[in-house]
C-alpha cells in the first residue's frame, strides 16, 4: 500500500507539473522568436540609417558597425546598392531569418540570422525548465514518501499486533499514534486483544481447575470398580463392570491431556538444555515394553552419535515422545517396525518418528492437530483426540514445529523440530 500511495502521487505531481509547465513553456519558443527578429530589425535599422546618411563619415561607421555585428553575432550583413521592396521586410525560413531594411535613397541593409541560434536557445530554456521540474518532483516525492510512511506506519503497527494475535500471542498491544481515525481503530484493537486474553486466560484457568479437580474422583472410582470386579462371580455383571473401568481409564486420559494442555498454554516455564537422544532412549524403555507385546520393534536411524542439544521446557520432551509414540503403537499392525530418525542442522535438530499404519490423508493430516479429533481407524482411535494437539502446543511453546507428512512405508511420518541449544541458550 506504502508503494502504490508513493507512486500515485508522484504521478499525480509529474501530471500537475505537465500541465503547468507546457502550456508556459510552448509560448517560450513564440516569445524568443519575436524577441530574435525585433533585435535584428533594430540592428538593420540603425545600419540603414547610417547607409542613408552617404556621407563619408557615416559610410565609415556603417563598416565599422557591420564589422562588430558580423564579429559579435551570428548573423552576417549585406548592403544592397538599389531596394525596390518598398518598406522593411522580415522573412523565416528553416535555415534563416533574412531582414531588410531600406536606407532611401541609398539601398537597404539586410541582414541574415541563422536560426539554429535561436534553436539552441530555446532548447536551453527547455533544458532548464525540464531540469528544475525534474528537481521539483524529486523533492515532492521524497517528501510524500515521507508523509505516507509517517500515515501508514500506524496502519503498519496495527497489521502486525494482528498477526502477532493470530499466532496466539495474547499481549500483543500496539501504540496509539497517527490520525483520530488510527487511534480509534487502535484503542478499539487493544481493547479487544485484552477481553480476548482476559478471557482466554480464565477459560484456561478453569479447564486447569476442573481437570486437576477431577482425577481425585476419577481415581477413587477407578479402583472402586476395580474392587467390585475382584469381588463379583457373575460374568454378565464382572463385563459391565470392567467396561465401566476402561470407560473411566479414557475419561482419566482425557482429563489429564486437558490439564497437559491448559498448562502448556499458558506458558508459564522457559526453555532449558536438553539432550535429546539421551531422553528419547529413556522413553523407549518404557515403550519396548509396549512393543514386545505385539512384536512392533523400534529402529533408530540418523546422528543418534552426535547427541544434539535442543531447547524445550522441563518436562515437554517426554510429554511430546509419549503422545507420538503411543499414536504410533496404536496405528502399527504387529510385527511392524516405528523407526525414529534425528538429524542436526543451521536450523536446528529435527527428529522424526514413522509408523508403518494406514496413514493419513491430506485432509486429516489437516485436522489432526485439532482437539478432540479422532480420525476413524487412524491416531488415536481410543485416545481422547488430544494427543497431537498437546504435541503441537508444548513444541510450538519451546519455539519448534511439527508437520505431519507420509511416511516411506506408507505409514506416517511426525516430524518435529526444536531450536538447538548453543553455549549460552536457556531460560
Amino acid at each position: 500500500m506504502t508503494r502504490r500511495l508513493i507512486v500515485s502521487y508522484v504521478i499525480l505531481i509529474a501530471i500537475a507539473l505537465l500541465a503547468f509547465k507546457l502550456p508556459l513553456s510552448v509560448p517560450v519558443g513564440n516569445h524568443l522568436r519575436d524577441d530574435t527578429e525585433a533585435t535584428v530589425q533594430g540592428d538593420a535599422m540603425t545600419m540603414a540609417l547610417l547607409l542613408a546618411d552617404g556621407d563619408t563619415d557615416a559610410r565609415a561607421a556603417l563598416a565599422e558597425t557591420m564589422s562588430a555585428y558580423e564579429r559579435d553575432t551570428p548573423g552576417g550583413v549585406a548592403v544592397l546598392e538599389s531596394w525596390d521592396g518598398g518598406d522593411a521586410t522580415a522573412e523565416w525560413s528553416d535555415v534563416e531569418l533574412v531582414v531588410t531594411v531600406p536606407a532611401t535613397p541609398n539601398g537597404a541593409v539586410r541582414i541574415s540570422y541563422p536560426t539554429s541560434a535561436l534553436r539552441e536557445r530555446v532548447l536551453d530554456v527547455w533544458q532548464l525548465r525540464a531540469l528544475l521540474a525534474v528537481g521539483i518532483l524529486a523533492v515532492t516525492a521524497l517528501l510524500g514518501a515521507l508523509a505516507v510512511r509517517l500515515l501508514t506506519k500506524p496502519l503498519g503497527d496495527l497489521q502486525t499486533m494482528a498477526g502477532r494475535l493470530s499466532d496466539g500471542d495474547l499481549a500483543a498491544r500496539t501504540a496509539v499514534a497517527g490520525p483520530p481515525e488510527t487511534q480509534t481503530l487502535a484503542l478499539a484493537l487493544n481493547s479487544a486483544a485484552e477481553r480476548l486474553e482476559t478471557l482466554v486466560a480464565a477459560q484456561r484457568v478453569f479447564v486447569a481447575d476442573a481437570s486437576h479437580q477431577l482425577r481425585t474422583p476419577l481415581t477413587v472410582l477407578q479402583l472402586s470398580l476395580e474392587n467390585i470386579a475382584d469381588g463379583v462371580e457373575d460374568t454378565a455383571v464382572r463385563e459391565d463392570v470392567e467396561r465401566a473401568s476402561r470407560e473411566v481409564t479414557r475419561i482419566s486420559g482425557l482429563v489429564n491431556g486437558l490439564l497437559v494442555l491448559a498448562r502448556a498454554e499458558a506458558r508459564t516455564v522457559g526453555t532449558q538444555p536438553v539432550h535429546l537422544t539421551e531422553l528419547v532412549r529413556q522413553r523407549l524403555d518404557l515403550w519396548r515394553l509396549e512393543g514386545d507385546e505385539r512384536d512392533v520393534a523400534f529402529r533408530l536411524t540418523g546422528a543418534w552419535d552426535a547427541d544434539p542439544v535442543v531447547l524445550a521446557g522441563p518436562g515437554q520432551i517426554e510429554q511430546v515422545l509419549d503422545n507420538v509414540l503411543s499414536n504410533a503403537l496404536s496405528v502399527s499392525p504387529d510385527g511392524a517396525a516405528i523407526t525414529l530418525d534425528v538429524r542436526a542442522g543451521a536450523d536446528g535438530v529435527v527428529l522424526e518418528v514413522r509408523d508403518e499404519g494406514p496413514g493419513m490423508t491430506d485432509d486429516e493430516k489437516a485436522r489432526a492437530f485439532d482437539r478432540f479429533w479422532r480420525g476413524p481407524g487412524h491416531t488415536g482411535r481410543s485416545g481422547s483426540g488430544l494427543g497431537l494437539a498437546i504435541v503441537r502446543q508444548l513444541v510450538a511453546d519451546a519455539g519448534g514445529d511439527v508437520v505431519l507428512d507420509d511416511a516411506p512405508t506408507g505409514g506416517l511420518t511426525v516430524r518435529i523440530s526444536w531450536r538447538q541449544a548453543t553455549a549460552t541458550s536457556g531460560g
